[in-house]
């Protein structure tokens, strides 16, 4: 009998097989070219048509597998591996297994871990910073939950956020929840987010993008708007005309998060908005500028046609040179103990992701990035004729997913949205440029 399981579950029984606790071959029956541009890593590839006749030995030829394996059956929706699951249980196969909602589920699966930090003095508030990461597409966002003692939000100032004219904005706990936290580059899927603050007990109070990204659709403004708190980009984002209402975040500009300071850096290259949040003192989450092996590429934004003034003032090669001007004058300023905390990680279109394993956290430090990423050791010049060599594959709809960003384009319905955003991050420059490439 044929069993069916959520991509979750697909999820935790990969992670058994790494560590040796299970064994089973996955079978992608999608065409050779979606296969070829994105897979779960180790994947057999076999291609198959729902309700078409199907060959056991032609099957057992291509694929090397028998009836003594087990097999788990994934398509682009579910469908077809339904139907050539039945097909391989009619064939003999007594241990078949289907991942419901094929890769369009993969494509919301996520993993949630805390990232460790360095030794904060006895009088800091407490800090945690969760990384939610996304594992087909390599996104990572962040969950920045400050101090409070318990019951000190009984006596807090409930409004959702309040500022005194200074460069300091104060977020204030709107639920009576113990802690308070700020949601960092959320993607589509804000329940994640909404699960990890439940998880401290603590009450998210605003919400913050570190650009219009170019990968995947932000969740930040739908998920403040049903939180009915503020959401943030960087002050420069007016500057790419982003027509749906946000608070700006401005150069320096600090964001009090239950007694922890969240500090907005402008580190523009990547994007003309891109910022960096420097949390704490302690780490700093650098969206797409900055990856824990590479640097972001800087030609998306002036190739989405958003005007031919920022195409004229802002080519790639002049992003390059403000890229590197955020990395040297700005973020490898900070301490080197300050942890990086990047936006992605890599994923091949093999679907394997290099030194990172999913579900561990994925960060860095300043000493350790300045060391080995041996980008950052180039002079300005050297760094712009790199980065602008070759432009690697762009990532799939980046255009539309910008447009959406901005708030200008929309997605018809939900499924218009996931076949929006499918397939892996490219926001890193091209990996023989001194980069891994990099997702949502």
């Amino acid at each position: 009998m044929v069993e069916t399981i959520s991509a979750d579950e697909f999820r935790d029984r990969i992670d058994a097989r790494r560590r040796g606790d299970r064994s089973f071959a996955v079978v992608d029956t999608r065409p050779e070219e979606s296969f070829e541009g994105w897979r779960v890593a180790d994947a057999v590839h076999y291609f198959y048509k729902p309700f078409h006749e199907f060959d056991v030995d032609d099957f057992e030829r291509e694929t090397g597998l028998s009836p003594a394996d087990s097999v788990i059956t994934l398509c682009a929706k579910g469908k077809a591996s339904d139907d050539f699951a039945a097909k391989l249980d009619a064939a003999g196969y007594d241990d078949v297994t289907v991942v419901d909602d094929g890769m369009r589920g993969w494509s919301a699966v996520y993993d949630r871990t805390e990232v460790p930090l360095p030794d904060a003095p006895d009088a800091a508030q407490p800090l945690d910073v969760v990384q939610i990461q996304r594992r087909a597409k390599g996104c990572l966002g962040y969950l920045v939950v400050g101090g409070r003692e318990p019951g000190a939000a009984d006596n807090a100032d409930h409004a959702p956020a309040t500022s005194d004219g200074s460069d300091r904005v104060a977020v204030a706990d709107s639920d009576g929840s113990d802690r308070v936290a700020v949601a960092i580059d959320v993607s589509r899927h804000g329940d994640e987010w909404i699960e990890a603050a439940a998880e401290r007990d603590a009450s998210i109070a605003a919400v913050l993008d570190t650009h219009v990204h170019a990968d995947h659709l932000s969740g930040g403004r739908a998920l403040a708007d049903d939180l009915d708190v503020p959401y943030y980009l960087p002050a420069a984002a007016a500057g790419r005309d982003v027509a749906h209402a946000f608070e700006p975040v401005g150069r320096n500009e600090t964001v009090d998060v239950g007694g922890v300071d969240v500090k907005a850096l402008a580190t523009p290259g990547h994007t003309d908005d891109g910022a960096s949040y420097l949390v704490g003192g302690a780490t700093v989450l650098t969206g797409d500028t900055l990856f824990t092996d590479s640097v972001g590429r800087t030609e998306l934004q002036f190739s989405a046609g958003e005007g031919e003034k920022n195409k004229s003032e802002s080519d790639a090669a002049g992003a390059a040179r403000r890229l590197y001007n955020s990395l040297h004058g700005t973020l490898l300023a900070q301490p080197d103990a300050v942890v990086v905390c990047p936006g992605h990680f890599a994923v091949a279109n093999d679907g394997t992701t290099g030194d990172v394993e999913p579900g561990e956290p994925v960060f860095t430090t300043v000493g350790s990035a300045r060391r080995q990423i041996e980008i950052l050791g180039l002079d300005a010049e050297g760094f712009v004729e790199r980065i602008t060599r070759t432009l690697p594959e762009k990532p799939p709809n980046y255009e539309s997913v910008i447009a959406a960003n901005r708030g200008v384009e929309s997605p018809a319905d939900e499924t218009a949205a996931i076949e929006l955003e499918l397939g892996p991050n490219r926001c890193a420059a091209e990996p023989d440029a001194g980069s891994a490439a990099d997702d949502d």
